[in-house]
């Protein structure tokens, strides 16, 4: 949890960084899978799913394709049952087969490391593809997802209509090495604080310096 020593009387609001750091330090998001090709499906995977049936339909999945080599010689519906906890099965075992059979004929088994080319693979956006670049690559890159954008705009730190926006907005607010760690890190912070409906703002540090806690305290008033 943040700092106790932080107190909102001692927050720089007009410092991102800091009140990023804040967050990343305060809800820390750790990843144990770091291989490319098990990030770039499990990424994947994740859309529209919770992160527990995530990780069942990866765990499946991975236990029975190891390899890339494996997976591109598969058929979609063989991956139905092991991919089902994940929701939307028949259309993410398409994609992934896809995914495997491309990386394996185009870019000799490697999974590619920047933007442009991991977007060009099916059903990979750029939060995919950075959050990949991130974990599995290291490389400074801002991963934009329904939470970072919803938080963002909520603190008031962007003023934006679309992930792609928030993405260059915060890039240019943000110190690159909070790049990678912001995205697991408000996902949490959303999840356990900022949630979408009823957030619980009395218990936020970061109260003092959000524009979303100003405007509904006027409310009140």
């Amino acid at each position: 949890m943040i700092d106790e020593a932080y107190t909102p009387n001692n927050i720089d609001c007009t410092n991102y960084n800091e009140l990023a750091r804040l967050i990343v330090e305060s809800f820390p998001r750790h990843h144990d899978e770091t291989d490319p090709f098990r990030v770039l499906i499990g990424t994947v995977l994740s859309q529209r799913s919770r992160d527990e049936n995530t990780e069942i339909a990866s765990r499946n999945l991975f236990r029975k394709y190891n390899s890339i080599d494996e997976l591109s010689t598969a058929k979609p519906q063989d991956l139905y049952e092991l991919i089902k906890p994940a929701g939307l099965y028949n259309r993410k075992a398409e994609k992934i087969v896809q995914i495997a059979q491309i990386i394996q004929t185009q870019y000799d088994g490697m999974v590619p490391n920047s933007v442009d080319e991991l977007t060009k693979l099916p059903g990979v956006g750029r939060k995919t593809a950075n959050i990949v670049l991130y974990v599995s690559f290291g490389i400074p890159a801002l991963a934009v997802d329904t939470h970072v954008h919803r938080i963002s705009n909520r603190l008031g730190w962007v003023s934006t209509k679309m992930p792609e926006q928030t993405e260059e907005a915060l890039k240019k607010l943000l110190d690159p090495r909070l790049w990678g760690p912001i995205n697991g890190s408000m996902v949490e912070f959303g999840k356990n604080i900022c949630k979408p409906i009823a957030p619980k703002c009395d218990k936020c540090l970061l109260n003092s310096c959000c524009e979303y806690y100003s405007r509904i305290s006027k409310k009140k008033d």
